[in-house]
């Protein structure tokens, strides 16, 4: 395994972090627009949660592919012709004057920055030790925070001025510039020889005991704090808690500056812990109870549970993040893309389930009758059901496997 320098290391994490930072804005933006676009478009619930998903349809139809093509290839190759794809959904998005339009161009989006995780965490599988890739994910995570304030506050005050198909221009403009600074950037790569790549691995991911620990809760907790913070928080502070639609935009900026804070926190002590033996799976169980305690609180709590309640729950549902860096160790270096790709599609079809599940149940109990805050409560119940039962599953898995978590051999 070639690790690289302290200073490649991190020119190659900036390449990395650079590409990131647009595809969470990209991710996120919507959670802004949805007002804007509800108003120019007549989008219900439904619709937006789909639109909002698309993006991650996209992005999940990707990831068995792209794990065998980043073993293979290698992030540079991979990321630079994925954003390509990119480049071309946000000009298509910009031009859109249908919902269908819209939600192909979404799509596109979703394809075109699927790779921008997946590749570096690939590339810090082979490239740094153990406690540094858990640093270098946590501080992309932490980028990732930083596009999501991007997609608050800065497009709220941009949109009035400058529209927001122009906005779009833009990121497709800025997307192209990534891809020039990774193609620079980035280390060759050296494909596994064929009889450590092998060729039917997915099957062995799918049987590993840590990948099948960490499915459930990658699923409903991870995927349904994504769903939240890039689509339902900003519903539930207009519609819910009364906020005005800046009011919401300066709520979303709260959770991700948060979030923002709670990684970069992650990325200083998990090396640490490391060092000490304490492993991802260990911090989960310690951790995850608390966000399904604020998750309840806010269901109970109701139009009283605002842009505060909701960054309690998205900082303390980051306990579960560690986990896709604890896949990617669970195997060996040659078929890291493979795992980390495929614990991916599971976060993202999380994440899509749950954005579009939980405009099905808003629309569904508002037709049986509901009020609006009623049915808003009654999704976020169902969503908490689940997400106990997946961490139910985890617990069961980490008692019947007590050497969980630690990291495979290169």
């Amino acid at each position: 395994m070639e690790l690289l320098s302290r200073r490649a290391a991190i020119q190659v994490f900036l390449a990395f972090a650079f590409a990131y930072f647009f595809s969470a804005l990209l991710r996120a933006v919507t959670a802004t627009l949805a007002p804007t676009l509800t108003s120019e478009f007549a989008l219900s619930a439904r619709d937006l949660g789909l639109l909002a998903g698309g993006y991650f349809i996209g992005f999940a139809a990707t990831q068995l592919p792209l794990g065998t093509w980043l073993d293979r290839h290698g992030p540079k190759k991979v990321i630079v012709a994925f954003l390509s794809i990119a480049v071309f959904g946000c000009v298509a998005f910009s031009l859109a004057g249908s919902f269908g339009t819209l939600l192909a161009a979404r799509v596109l989006c979703g394809v075109g920055v699927s790779a921008c995780l997946m590749a570096p965490l690939t590339g810090f599988r082979r490239w740094l030790d153990p406690g540094a890739q858990l640093r270098a994910n946590s501080w992309m995570l932490m980028t990732g925070s930083f596009g999501m304030l991007a997609s608050t506050l800065p497009v709220q005050w941009l949109v009035p001025l400058a529209g927001w198909r122009p906005l779009f221009w833009g990121l497709a403009a800025l997307i192209a510039l990534s891809m020039l600074l990774l193609a620079w950037r980035l280390p060759a790569w050296q494909p596994p020889a064929p009889a450590a790549g092998g060729r039917a691995s997915y099957a062995e991911v799918w049987r590993n005991p840590c990948f099948q620990r960490l499915a459930p809760v990658g699923f409903f907790s991870y995927g349904g704090m994504l769903a939240l913070q890039t689509l339902w928080a900003g519903p539930w502070m207009v519609r819910v808690a009364g906020y005005t639609p800046v009011e919401s935009a300066t709520g979303l900026f709260t959770i991700n500056l948060s979030m923002l804070a709670t990684f970069w926190s992650w990325g200083m002590v998990t090396p640490m812990l490391a060092r000490r033996g304490i492993g991802a799976e260990r911090l989960i169980a310690w951790g995850l109870p608390w966000s399904l305690l604020v998750l309840a609180g806010i269901v109970w709590a109701g139009p009283a549970a605002g842009a505060p309640a909701l960054a309690l729950f998205c900082v303390t549902s980051t306990f579960v993040s560690l986990a896709q860096p604890a896949v990617g160790m669970a195997f060996p270096a040659a078929r890291a893309g493979r795992a980390l790709s495929a614990y991916n599609l599971v976060i993202f079809l999380g994440v899509f389930t749950l954005q579009w599940g939980i405009g099905l149940l808003v629309d569904g109990f508002a037709a049986l009758g509901w009020s609006q805050v009623a049915a808003f409560r009654g999704a976020f119940a169902v969503f908490l059901a689940f997400s106990l039962a997946s961490y139910g599953w985890f617990l069961l898995g980490n008692r019947d496997n007590p050497g969980a978590g630690q990291p495979a051999s290169s």
